[in-house]
């Protein structure tokens, strides 16, 4: 299996980057029509710097509303409008499903892509994939281009004005990169792009770990205040470069699947993707026997900066045996990357893993509070 990489054209981040968004796209080659797909909140606080911005370099722009789902629909009505104008390239700009469906435009027009998040939520930006969805919101299939981003600019005075529940579940998400990298590498299992994971991958997961541990409190304490500081810009880093990066050329495993799992639920899916990653990391460290000084020390950030540690936290005041192995079922389904561990898993390691980790989880923040 040869060693695969991938990573976006360019990453541009800090204050008011937004503004140098039509340069960052001439700089590309793109100095014709663009089609600018934006959530409601993203063209409700941006649009006068874009049209400003756009027409101080005489780069034609219209801005498009997304419609709210990343749907075979959406993307092709967006699609049409690409095409109507003679798009040279697209932006999204906006949470995930806004930037998944102007990655699966610019695929199929064949045009480069900007995504411009305004939420560190996730590691979506980076990747060169979209999760497509019914019109009614039920997830349908992933679809995977064959480059990454050509641009992703991330504008951090917005990230800080977003709630900062966003930037914690980002954490959540960030905080499994290096574990099931880990996991992934040792077993010798492909990446998200078919490959082994190289030695940049392997360091670029650790050191989104490491900054996490670091940052993570301050970082959350510069949101609450409405406030950029040097902690908070390397957090956000982590959320959307450094995980984005990991997750794809590191590989996934448990955590992901355990998040999957979960969503069979009704009871979590007012839970952000993150806050379920979190938990999943924690069953995974359980499952996988690592020592207990680890395990406690990823409890404890998750105390430090709030990310759920239980099951009740998650939602579930109480998780039948039913539950569990409706969980542990579809986290082991087909094509799941809990199939990424160096050794055989069952419905019942699983769904005991579950029941372990929120039951130690209560304990130590039984401990730590008393």
């Amino acid at each position: 299996m040869l060693n695969v990489f991938c990573s976006p054209a360019r990453y541009v981040q800090g204050p008011d980057a937004t503004r140098q968004l039509a340069a960052e796209l001439q700089r590309l080659g793109c100095a014709g029509p663009t089609l600018l797909l934006a959530s409601h909140s993203a063209r409700r606080l941006l649009e006068t710097l874009w049209v400003e911005s756009f027409a101080e370099l005489d780069i034609p722009l219209q801005v498009f509303d997304f419609g709210g789902e990343c749907s075979a629909a959406e993307i092709e009505r967006c699609l049409l409008e690409a095409r109507r104008i003679d798009a040279v390239a697209i932006v999204g700009a906006g949470g995930g499903k806004v930037l998944d469906t102007a990655r699966a435009v610019a695929s199929e027009f064949g045009k480069p892509v900007a995504c411009c998040p305004t939420v560190a939520a996730s590691d979506a930006p980076c990747s060169a994939l979209s999760v497509v969805y019914t019109p009614e919101g039920t997830f349908e299939k992933c679809l995977f281009y064959k480059r990454n981003p050509d641009l992703v600019l991330v504008d951090t005075q917005v990230i800080a004005a977003a709630p900062v529940r966003l930037l914690i579940a980002g954490m959540g998400d960030a905080l499994a990169t290096k574990f099931e990298a880990d996991t992934a590498r040792m077993a010798h299992k492909p990446n998200a792009v078919g490959g082994a994971c190289t030695l940049a991958a392997a360091a670029l997961a650790d050191l989104c770990y490491q900054t996490l541990l670091r940052d993570g409190v301050a970082a959350v304490a510069a949101v609450k205040a409405r406030s950029v500081t040097p902690a908070f810009e390397r957090i956000v880093e982590a959320n959307t470069l450094l995980s984005g990066l990991g997750f794809e050329s590191g590989g996934l495993a448990v955590a992901h699947s355990v998040h999957n799992g979960l969503t069979a639920l009704p009871e979590t899916h007012d839970r952000l993707h993150g806050e379920k990653v979190a938990f999943g990391t924690l069953v995974q460290l359980v499952l996988e026997g690592r020592e207990s000084s680890l395990i406690e020390e990823v409890m404890g950030f998750c105390l430090r900066v709030g990310l759920p540690m239980t099951l009740n936290e998650l939602g579930l005041d109480s998780l039948s045996p039913a539950q569990a192995r409706l969980v542990a079922e579809r986290a082991l389904a087909p094509g799941e990357t809990a199939h990424n561990e160096p050794f055989a898993l069952t419905v019942e390691s699983v769904r005991d893993a579950l029941f372990a980790t929120d039951a130690w989880s209560r304990a130590f923040k039984v401990n730590a509070q008393g």
